[in-house]
Formats: structure tokens, C-alpha cells, sequence
């Protein structure tokens, strides 16, 4: 009888945990119900709208609500990438084709019933702003869902569909933001997050927000935008800047301080190579009549130096963006979370020098200590050691002042740089490429490099993903028995560098050549 009883007890408990599990790949947001998929104790739900399609007459205007449906949404299938012109060579290719309609997000979760609210971790990817997408497998969040995290990644308005400005736009605007259509999608999908994480077991108010080269920069911007006050609570920035590099933001109406024209007139610029010559509605409805192609225009990653003119980028509006990100972080007004924040060890840079006088000149005074610094053998090779600068420039040192400015608030402060390299590829790079980071980050090494891939490399994408999930998890990356990585401190200048023998704890051994990049950019 007893064995009777406790049998019954088992196929009651089974049945009761078969159906708990069941209903984690059912979901009821603000919008409707959700059907996702389990696969592998991991339970993803794929290209849920969180606003209304950004086309027609709601090109250039800030995210709408997204509609709601009735009945069950299947959630199995990735949403359309943004539109774009995809960049060839692309390390994280596309999953889909582009469109305008593409205002989704995902996410991920543990398969397994939880009582507890899990922290939330929200992906930005990066692409230059004019390429990128949600779809690549490398940014698939299965194993940070393994980690017991809530991962959500989302698409963001790309060039001139996400950045774009006109004397008429901004009237059609009134007190509204306008300009930044690329930034106001990410708050849209932070406050998405906000209403809606609760459903599938996440907590609101424990949201990272983290992102990889112009997805960086986005968390930068996100850290020192009034409008995304509170909507996240930690952030990781992956080779993202921190300094005012490249001619900085334009303005949206006025031209900069220092010459640079405004968005506005860019903007303008662009509509009269179409032929729109009109002005007020009638201009703008011309423009939105533009078949999306036309918009694009070739922009890409390897065009986009070449549309200066057409085509702004990210602008200081007034609104959602007061100053550059360096300027708020200076002047104290950046969010005071815990931040995580580092680069690779041959990361991304621009030098157009035709000679090593010419790659030394700006140090000024400091000239020969640069040449010291970054060139001891007294290589000719012009082309590397101006490389190296300027990803020192644009990246490395810009990495450290962050560190620093969050330390100095008061903030839990990490700084990391990526030195691994994959054992396929260490003929090749003599360090790690800008974006190589992100598959060990994710953990899915084996997407990126397939059959040759080594045990090694799993070895450090498993460490990777644990410290960035465990930041997730408390704002401290040191929650298990790998190597401890310190807080920044600007006194001993300490990071985590990941290297070929996995994640090592050091002095930054590049200080004297960071500190040369840093008083070219305080006394340029």
C-alpha cells in the first residue's frame, strides 16, 4: 500500500514538474500570448515585436507601441535584421534579410521553473551603426541562459533609417526627440524590458546592458541619456570608446563649435541628391516615399567615411543626447552603476599617416617618447605602428578613462582586455582583432570557428561567459572559483587580461603608452 501511495506521489510530482516545464515556453506580454521553444533546458522565444513596424509615416519618428494579436504567437523564427547594406566579410553575418520592419527582440531563459527572479542581461550589437543585426548565431543567448540569466538581444534603426535629421523633421517633431530614431529603439526596448521581463522570470530591476564596438558606445550613450534614467542597473561596454574620437557628434540644427556641419544639413544634403528640392510636408513626404534601398544609399561599414556629408551618425539633439558621453562622465552626470569595461589587444583604429613623422607629430612634445613607446626597434613599418596608435586612441585609452571616471564615482569598476587568440588563427593575428572577443563572451566558439576549433578555446569561452554572466548576477564578476579579477583602481591601474593561458589578473603593461594617448587627449 505504502509503495502504492508513493508511486502515485511520483506520477503526481512528474506530472506537475512536466507541466511546469511545458509552461515555460509560454508567455502573456503586454502585447499577447507567446509560444517559444525548448531545446537543450534552454527555452528562447524569437522575434517578438516590442514596437510598431518603423515604416511609411512612421519613418523618422520615434517607436510606436507595437500592435496586439490575438490568439498565440508563435515565437520560433528571428525577425527581419534592420535594413542595410550587409558588410562583406562580416564576422557575424546576417541571419535574415533586412528590412525596415524590424523593430523585434528575443529572449532567452532557463527551461527549468524558478521561484526567484533572474537577473536580465540586454545586447546591443555593434556594426558601425550602418550594419548588424539580432540574428547572427554568435549572438545566440542559449548559454547565458545556462547560467541562470535572462538574455534578451533586440534590433535598432541602422544608418539613415536610425540617424537622419531635417529642418522639417524636427518641426514635425515639435518638443519631441527626433534625430537619434537608433537610440530612442534601444530605450524603447529597455522599457519593453521594464513592462514585460516579469513574463518569461526575469527581474526588471536587475538589468545589465551590454554591447560590443558601436553597441558599446550605445551603452555609453544609454549611461549619459536623461531618457534611459533607471531602465538598467549595470553595464559592460566591449571596445566601445569613451572618448570624443572621429570629429565627435554633430549638432542637430546648428553647426559645431568647431566647424562641423550640422545633422540637419546633412540631412538636407541627402534629400537634394534624390532630386527633393521641396521643403515642409511635401519634402518630408517625398523622402518617406523613397523606397528603402534609395535610403540606404550603398551605406555600409566600408562606405560610410565616404557619406559625410549625407549622413550624420549619432547627434547631440538637445533631448536624449545633451553631450558627448565623455563630457557627461567628466562633468558627473553618467549613471553611477557598476561597469565593466575593456578592449582587445589589437583592436580598431584609423591612421591615414604616410609617414612615421606624421604618425608621431600629434604627440607634440611627446613625440620621442611615443617613439620610444610604440616603436623601439625603429620599425618602418608606418602602417602597423600607426594602427596601434589609433586603436589606443579610439578604444584602449578611452577603455581606461571610463574605468577611471566610474571608480572615481564611487561604482564598482572592471577593466579587461582581451588578449586571447583562437588556436586556429595565432599564425595570422598577432593579437586579438576588435570584435573577436564576442564568441568567447557568448560561448559560442563553436558557431564562430566550427571544425577548428581547439578545447582551448572552449576553455576560455567558458570563462568569459561565466564572468560577464556573474556581473549580471551581482555587479561583481568574482562569484566562482576562477582567477579573481580586482577593481579598477587608478593608483595600481589593475585589469583582467585574458590571454593564451586564460584570464590573468596584472598591472596594465601598456601604462606609459596609454598615458601618452591620454595627455594628447586632455592638452590635444
Amino acid at each position: 500500500m505504502m509503495a502504492g501511495k508513493f508511486g502515485i506521489s511520483c506520477a503526481l510530482f512528474a506530472s506537475i514538474f512536466t507541466a511546469q516545464l511545458q509552461a515555460a515556453d509560454k508567455a502573456t506580454i503586454e502585447s499577447g500570448a507567446l509560444q517559444g521553444v525548448t531545446q537543450d533546458s534552454v527555452v528562447s522565444f524569437k522575434g517578438i515585436p516590442f514596437a510598431a513596424p518603423p515604416i511609411d509615416n512612421l519613418r523618422w519618428k520615434a517607436p510606436q507601441p507595437a500592435a496586439h494579436w490575438s490568439g498565440v504567437r508563435h515565437a520560433d523564427q528571428y525577425g527581419h535584421d534592420c535594413m542595410q547594406l550587409p558588410f562583406p566579410g562580416d564576422a557575424a553575418p546576417l541571419g535574415t534579410p533586412p528590412a525596415e520592419d524590424c523593430l523585434v527582440l528575443n529572449v532567452w531563459a532557463p527551461a527549468a521553473p524558478t521561484s526567484a527572479k533572474l537577473p536580465v542581461m540586454v545586447w546591443i550589437y555593434g556594426g558601425g551603426y550602418v550594419n548588424g543585426g539580432s540574428s547572427p548565431s554568435v549572438y545566440e543567448g542559449s548559454q547565458f541562459a545556462k547560467q541562470g540569466v535572462i538574455f534578451v538581444s533586440f534590433n535598432y534603426r541602422l544608418g539613415r533609417f536610425g540617424f537622419f535629421a531635417h529642418p522639417d523633421l524636427t518641426n514635425e517633431a515639435g518638443s519631441g526627440p527626433t534625430g537619434n530614431f537608433a537610440f530612442m529603439d534601444q530605450i524603447a526596448a529597455l522599457k519593453w524590458v521594464q513592462h514585460n521581463i516579469a513574463a518569461f522570470g526575469g527581474d526588471p530591476h536587475q538589468v545589465t546592458l551590454f554591447g560590443e564596438s558601436a553597441g558599446g558606445g550605445s551603452v555609453l550613450t544609454m549611461m549619459t541619456s536623461p531618457l534611459a534614467r533607471g531602465l538598467f542597473q549595470r553595464a559592460i561596454i566591449e571596445s566601445g570608446g569613451g572618448r570624443d574620437g572621429l570629429g565627435g557628434m554633430p549638432n542637430l540644427s546648428t553647426p559645431a563649435a568647431n566647424g562641423k556641419p550640422s545633422a540637419e544639413s546633412d540631412g538636407v544634403n541627402f534629400a537634394k541628391s534624390k532630386g527633393i528640392t521641396a521643403t515642409g510636408a511635401a519634402a518630408i513626404e517625398a523622402l518617406r516615399k523613397l523606397p528603402a534601398d534609395q535610403i540606404v544609399d550603398g551605406l555600409n561599414m566600408a562606405s560610410m567615411f565616404q557619406a559625410a556629408t549625407t549622413y550624420p551618425g549619432p547627434m547631440i539633439d538637445g533631448k536624449l543626447i545633451l553631450e558627448t558621453p565623455q563630457q557627461a562622465f567628466l562633468d558627473g552626470h553618467a549613471m553611477k552603476i557598476p561597469t565593466m569595461i575593456g578592449a582587445n589587444s589589437m583592436d580598431i583604429g584609423f591612421s591615414f599617416a604616410k609617414s612615421m613623422d606624421e604618425v608621431m607629430a600629434p604627440f607634440g612634445a611627446n613625440k620621442d617618447k611615443a617613439a620610444a613607446a610604440y616603436n623601439p626597434q625603429n620599425s618602418t613599418d608606418v602602417r602597423a605602428i600607426g594602427s596601434t596608435i589609433a586603436a589606443d586612441q579610439l578604444m584602449v585609452e578611452p577603455a581606461r578613462f571610463v574605468a577611471q571616471q566610474v571608480a572615481a564615482s564611487g561604482q564598482p569598476s572592471y577593466e579587461y582586455r582581451f588578449s586571447y587568440v583562437a588556436v586556429s588563427m595565432r599564425k595570422q593575428w598577432p593579437g586579438a582583432p576588435h570584435a573577436t572577443e564576442i564568441p568567447y563572451v557568448f560561448d559560442t566558439v563553436k558557431a564562430r570557428y566550427a571544425a577548428d576549433l581547439d578545447p582551448t578555446d572552449e576553455t576560455d569561452a567558458r570563462a568569459a561567459n561565466t564572468y560577464w554572466a556573474d556581473f549580471a548576477k551581482t555587479g561583481d564578476p568574482n562569484n566562482s572559483s576562477l582567477p579573481k579579477w580586482p577593481k579598477y583602481s587608478a593608483t595600481s591601474d589593475t585589469l583582467l587580461n585574458f590571454t593564451t593561458t586564460g584570464p590573468v589578473a596584472t598591472p596594465d603593461p601598456w601604462k606609459s603608452r596609454l598615458d601618452l594617448i591620454e595627455a594628447r587627449a586632455t592638452h590635444p
